[in-house]
């Protein structure tokens, strides 16, 4: 039996919807909506494979053409409602997109909470995300510090769970002290790399054992105060 491309594509299943972040503040760009999207391509078995959605938007939308999208809501990812909380960012690849919005719209609001970013990526010279505008913040004083890991610019790789390390005394300082927790990025290596470097943190700084410093993070996620948007 012959099918039709019609018949074909009757019995196939639509292509899942494609999440994410906004990447800006209403407030800086009126009437706009930017998106981080990393174009996904490969070779597997002799052949390319590029993603159906990022390379759509990379490779075939033009200016003034149109897609159809949607707003969805994160709850609970969000900016602290006293804009006089602390933040660290945590966020690797395109999970540096809702930060970007968050020091914009900090900026725009003149929130006096510290916003601090955690960032890192492949390399230095291709994959230093909003460089630029990172470092306009730092000059300016609406992004108080950067911390960032190019893992492959190095023999030793280098991510963001050891810049945390690095600073553990001062993450540790910024929870007791209020600062709220949030993270971007892969669910299932960075995220929990992430999550077990905080635990190491606090239960290194604190000098409590590792009982200590699960409920502490409970704590953190029961206050809000630990966010994650993962995927």
């Amino acid at each position: 039996m012959e099918l039709s491309g019609q018949q074909l594509a009757a019995v196939l299943r639509p292509l899942p919807a494609r999440a994410y972040s906004i990447a800006s503040s209403l407030l800086a760009h009126p009437e706009e909506v930017h998106l981080t999207v990393g174009a996904v391509r490969y070779q597997s078995n002799g052949r390319h494979k590029h993603g159906a959605c990022s390379s759509f938007q990379a490779d075939h939308l033009l200016i003034g053409d149109t897609a159809r999208v949607w707003v969805d809501r994160n709850e609970y990812f969000k900016l602290p409602q006293d804009p006089s909380t602390n933040i660290i960012m945590v966020g690797a690849g395109t999970g540096i997109a809702p930060f970007r919005a968050f020091v914009e719209e900090r900026a725009e609001t003149g929130a006096s909470g510290q916003n601090w970013l955690v960032f890192g990526n492949p390399h230095f010279t291709t994959d230093f995300l909003y460089q630029t505008e990172w470092q306009q913040h730092l000059k300016r004083g609406t992004l108080s510090r950067l911390d960032v890991a190019f893992s492959r610019d190095q023999e030793a790789k280098v991510y963001i769970q050891h810049r945390l390390l690095e600073q553990s005394r001062r993450l540790y300082h910024e929870l007791e002290n209020g600062a709220s927790f949030y993270v971007c990025g892969d669910k299932n290596r960075m995220a929990a790399d992430v999550q077990r470097a905080l635990l190491t943190a606090i239960s290194q700084e604190s000098g409590q054992d590792e009982a200590y410093a699960a409920d502490y993070l409970k704590q953190l996620r029961k206050s809000r105060r630990y966010l994650e948007d993962v995927y």
